[in-house]
């Protein structure tokens, strides 16, 4: 046994008091630094400059490269100054729409479907499979726009590239009917075609809007105990009202429609919830049950603000067992 004067002893004590309080240090840093890894923050990144891809055609390549568009953070203040807005924005686009349909031997026919105004859309010649089958489109707006005439743009494409017969849906809009007015109206229309038309001859589209109320459709078809429709697809659809998602950040100044989430979509969203919460899953159908729902084909961009929401729906309809599908392009073009 070695016995150490007292100085050499407190010598070792204050050696091995530096060396356990060393030993703390680091293990607190390496919690620290677990603890950063490991929690949740916001990522900053430096600016940069997206190239247009040449991954897609020409043609997509002028639309990507396409400015902002204009009006998306003109925000009308009065009720009167958004229906002004949504008329001029209405009257140019049947001025467009008019010489397209001309072109592809597409007409358009104003009816009354269960009580709901419509358009009956139908290409000079319907293919032969197609005879017995309808499609009911539901247009885009933001829930706010496109009414009309104005909101038949895709039903026409379909018309005219598919050969199918198209009934689109001129349900009603904010800032005069809310909610629950544009689902009414579908669920009304719908409800007079599954009685015409064998229901798995049907289908439900629509874009962004148009999308949120395809996916609602099916939700409260469920509930009142309607036949649900063939086949869905909802393009780019607005099935998160609450903005969750990665892509409203990522792709915010990137998606050149709706450009950044708080935007004009975003206000004219406002106005349909009229207050009511957002997660209602007839108003957001990404928090509802989609057990049960028929085949769906999903389509987004990769600049597309709403991608996330797309993807999310993707994953719900996979996890409840249903057929779903991704369509994805090179940007979101269709807007809103």
């Amino acid at each position: 046994m070695t016995i150490r004067p007292r100085s050499e002893r407190a010598s070792v004590r204050r050696r091995r008091l530096i060396i356990l309080a060393c030993i703390s240090a680091a293990l607190a840093l390496s919690v620290a630094d677990l603890r950063a890894q490991t929690t949740p923050g916001a990522r900053e990144v430096p600016a940069k400059v997206i190239p247009v891809p040449d991954t897609v055609s020409s043609q997509m390549q002028k639309l990507i490269a396409a400015p902002l568009r204009p009006t998306w953070n003109v925000i009308p203040k009065t009720v009167d100054e958004w229906k002004a807005q949504v008329s001029a924005g209405a009257a140019a686009t049947v001025a467009r729409l008019k010489p397209m349909a001309e072109a592809l031997r597409v007409r358009v026919d104003a009816v009354t479907i269960g009580g709901v105004k419509a358009f009956e859309v139908n290409p000079e010649e319907i293919a032969p499979n197609n005879k017995n089958r309808v499609l009911v489109h539901i247009h885009g707006g933001c829930f706010v726009s496109l009414p009309g005439e104005s909101g038949t743009g895709e039903a026409i494409q379909m018309a005219a590239f598919g050969r199918f017969r198209v009934i689109s849906v001129d349900y009603r809009m904010a800032p005069d009917h809310p909610y629950p007015a544009a689902l009414d109206d579908v669920i009304a229309l719908w409800r007079a075609v599954s009685t015409t038309t064998d229901p798995k001859k049907t289908a439900l589209f629509g874009a962004s809007a148009g999308g949120n109320l395809t996916l609602a459709a099916v939700l409260r078809a469920k509930q009142e105990n309607l036949p649900l429709p063939a086949a869905i697809a909802p393009a780019t659809p607005m099935s998160d009202l609450t903005n969750a998602g990665d892509t409203f950040h990522t792709n915010a100044f990137l998606d050149n429609v709706l450009v950044a989430p708080d935007g004009d979509c975003d206000k004219r969203a406002a106005l349909y919830l009229d207050g009511r919460d957002a997660k209602d899953p007839l108003l957001s159908p990404v928090y509802g049950d989609m057990h049960g729902f028929p085949p769906a084909i999903l389509t987004s961009g990769t600049r597309d603000l709403l991608l996330s929401s797309t993807v999310r729906v993707h994953r719900k309809l996979r996890q409840a067992g249903s057929q779903a599908a991704p369509s994805r392009g090179g940007s979101d073009t269709s807007g809103f």
